[in-house]
């Protein structure tokens, strides 16, 4: 599970590093194409469609990592108050429905981003082509279902664990409760052993 765990954090940070880079491009470009536009009257044409696909791309990249590190807004000023027990099997109930409803969407965007190739779907200013952005975030999403799946099992392998040891320390306080209880036994046996032969003796 560790080494899993591992892999999916390096996935988490390249994807996460990429994203920077397209925000970081995005306003690289807003910030050119205003210094050319007022400076040289010659702005960059298509800067538009260019930050909207830099953005698109650099949210989907970023999915996966914010899921991972537990960054992603979470409404629990009520699940806080329940029990950890309680908390982590709403946890896996919420994954569940996730990972089932993000499963959903990739499939229908890799649908979509086959119907864009086969269309020759095309930005309307530069016409640059729309399906390798629709792809990758496809792929994004993807690697967030792995994230969701990840902490699914995860969570259900702690419940697991938790309730074993609890089982193990009820077993444990029991052999503890009759110990006690055939020690006093044994000990009453060796009084009355000692009474009789006192009696014997006196007679």
């Amino acid at each position: 599970m560790k080494s899993i765990e591992g892999i999916i954090k390096k996935i988490c940070a390249i994807t996460d590093l990429l994203a920077g880079v397209c925000f970081f491009s995005v306003m690289a470009l807003v910030l050119t194409n205003i210094i050319m536009r007022s400076i040289f009257k010659i702005p960059i044409l298509g800067t538009v469609e260019l930050v909207g696909l830099l953005t698109a791309t650099g949210l989907g990249l970023a999915l996966s990592n914010c899921e991972m590190q537990d960054f992603n807004t979470a409404m629990d000023v009520f699940t806080e108050k329940l029990p950890k027990k309680a908390q982590k099997i709403i946890d896996i109930f919420v994954y569940f429905i996730s990972l089932v409803f993000f499963a959903i969407v990739v499939w229908r965007v890799f649908v979509f981003a086959g119907t864009s190739f086969a269309n020759g779907r095309v930005t309307p200013t530069t016409s640059i082509p729309i399906f390798p952005f629709i792809f990758l975030l496809g792929i994004n999403v993807f690697f967030l279902c792995v994230v969701l799946a990840y902490k699914f099992v995860r969570n259900i392998k702690e419940i697991l664990a938790e309730s074993g040891e609890s089982s193990s320390i009820d077993e444990n306080e029991k052999i503890e409760t009759i110990e006690p209880v055939e020690q006093v036994e044994e000990n009453e046996e060796i009084v009355d052993n000692i009474d009789n032969i006192g009696e014997e003796e006196s007679k």
